[in-house]
């Protein structure tokens, strides 16, 4: 994939983030559950697993653990059972490894790589908890079109520059929906504009010049991971502001 059709992925896929807060935190969930299959499927390729096979049914797993953990726990606060998902995503990752039976070549990369994977696929539950928060709907929004224009941003070809417009871009966006919204303050929609643009500007720098891009499930997963670290960094964002 080009960087403009993981720009375009991106913004499309937070688009339907805003779109699903609007519907109600099943649909959050339904938008979380493929954010999690776009990790799962494409995040091996993209940090070269000797072992995708394996490292895409734990992230699989581990992101579905998250999603679900999000939706169905009653009472604050909601990602309370997080860290025993994770933790049993961990142990998933090494019993992974142990199935393997190509003499185990590259063996810390896999794990590494695994361990990468399920971060980011269970941070996509971040989503959910922030729709079942106060004010929900509102941040989900703001961080969604700072998401948008972020993307769009950092697909222009002028490398650290493009990043810090992304990120200026992106709180501009995240304050301006914050005085439109009447249940967002404008500080915290800026503070979720600039975590939101940083998310964008750093993973592309950071996956700018794999080679692996070129390949559609590797640039798909690219395009899904700023959206999918930015669920859970929003929710913090949430917590601590609003």
């Amino acid at each position: 994939m080009t960087v403009t059709s993981r720009a375009v992925t991106t913004a499309v896929l937070a688009a339907a983030v805003a779109a699903a807060a609007y519907a109600g935190t099943l649909a959050l969930v339904g938008v979380a559950v493929v954010l999690v299959a776009g990790v799962a499927a494409g995040g091996p390729r993209l940090v070269r697993s000797p072992a995708p096979g394996g490292a895409t049914v734990v992230v699989a797993l581990a992101g579905l653990g998250a999603v679900g953990v999000a939706w169905r726990t009653q009472g604050e606060p909601v990602l309370r059972h997080l860290p025993l998902v994770v933790a049993m995503a961990l142990m998933l990752a090494f019993l992974a490894e142990m199935l393997r039976r190509d003499g185990r070549p590259r063996l810390v990369e896999s794990v590494s790589g695994t361990v990468t994977g399920t971060v980011v696929a269970v941070a996509a539950a971040g989503w959910v908890a922030v729709g079942r928060s106060e004010p929900g709907t509102a941040l989900v929004v703001a961080a969604a079109a700072a998401l948008a224009l972020a993307a769009a941003v950092s697909a222009i070809p002028a490398g650290r520059v493009a990043a810090l417009a992304a990120v200026v871009a992106a709180g501009g966006a995240g304050a301006a929906a914050g005085s439109v919204l009447p249940a967002l303050d404008v500080v915290v929609g800026l503070v979720a504009g600039v975590v939101a643009g940083a998310v964008v500007a750093a993973v592309r720098l950071l996956l700018v010049r794999l080679p692996e891009l070129s390949e559609r499930r590797a640039g798909l997963a690219a395009a899904v991971v700023p959206v999918a670290v930015a669920g859970v960094l929003v929710f913090a964002v949430g917590r601590a502001l609003a």
